[in-house]
């Protein structure tokens, strides 16, 4: 009975401990959440609506064609297909790299492992502005600039080091068990990785996956400088340019769902994929 008491009471200081943490965790949430639905609600408003304070209010109902015109209208479908296209084929094309070299990096043991494994920690560490006006000034001379492909190039390259790094980890952490058994099989390292230890290392590639997605989704800075024209914008400048115009239009039930549609995706990504996320972060820590 006394174990158990003592038990108990340890638990609660603990919780008590944790009570600021919670709270602060809390306020965070309720102000996230009802910043988001505030959002939500101006973007079903109408703009004098939104300017007299009363968003909230819906007194001349839902207006769902704001998201109809923020689609059409405010070139929305343009800038979101652009940015699908660049967080898919950068999400598929750096783990197509990173996954074969962080499978050798984090399996075997040669000269030069160290070296290209702190290459790719001291890549992560550079600013992108310290890049940025060299490869300008080579996609300028290709006369590269203005198109999808090399914003698409220079996404996977900005992606590799993270994600290479990221499934080292995870990499190293797989038992050994099934490459030995493969080994006493017959299969070569290749075959092995690609039948055995890639659908293993699921939960990391998809996590990995899922950031690198999300990264490029949200991604702002380099698109503005490569992507010359709105049709090979992204969602970042496309927001940039669609506020602007807001100057002449005063359509801001139109802005406010253009940004819903564009917060969306990654919001139902991360709602779906929670879970798989977690397991993927935890799995890497974890030495099979």
């Amino acid at each position: 009975m006394m174990r158990k008491l003592g038990a108990s009471t340890l638990e609660t200081k603990k919780q008590f401990r944790m009570l600021p943490g919670h709270l602060v965790v809390g306020l965070w949430c309720l102000f996230t959440i009802g910043m988001l639905a505030w959002i939500v609600a101006a973007s079903l408003s109408t703009s004098p609506e939104i300017m007299r304070g009363e968003t909230l209010k819906f007194a001349t109902g839902f207006h769902f064609e704001n998201y109809a015109k923020a689609w059409t209208a405010n070139n929305i479908s343009v800038f979101f297909m652009n940015s699908l296209l660049y967080a898919f084929c950068t999400m598929v094309g750096s783990l197509a790299i990173s996954a074969p070299a962080a499978y050798v990096l984090g399996r075997y043991v040669f000269v030069g492992n160290k070296l290209v494994r702190n290459g790719f920690i001291t890549a992560m560490s550079l600013p992108q502005i310290m890049i940025i006006l060299p490869l300008f000034s080579l996609a300028t001379r290709a006369n590269l600039t203005g198109s999808k492909f090399v914003l698409i190039v220079i996404y996977i390259g900005m992606q590799i080091p993270y994600t290479t790094t990221f499934l080292i980890s995870f990499f190293a952490s797989l038992s050994s068990v099934y490459e030995e058994a493969a080994a006493i099989d017959g299969c070569p390292p290749m075959k092995t990785f690609w039948r055995i230890m890639l659908p293993l290392a699921q939960p990391g590639i998809v996590t990995v996956g899922i950031f690198n997605f999300m990264n490029i989704w949200n991604e702002y800075f380099l698109s503005l400088i490569f992507a010359s024209s709105e049709k090979n914008m992204s969602v970042g400048p496309g927001l940039k340019s669609v506020l602007t115009a807001m100057q002449y239009t005063g359509d801001w039930g139109g802005l406010f769902a253009a940004v819903v549609i564009v917060f969306l995706p990654t919001l139902i990504l991360f709602l779906c994929l929670s879970k798989t996320i977690i397991s993927g972060i935890t799995a890497g820590g974890v030495k099979g």
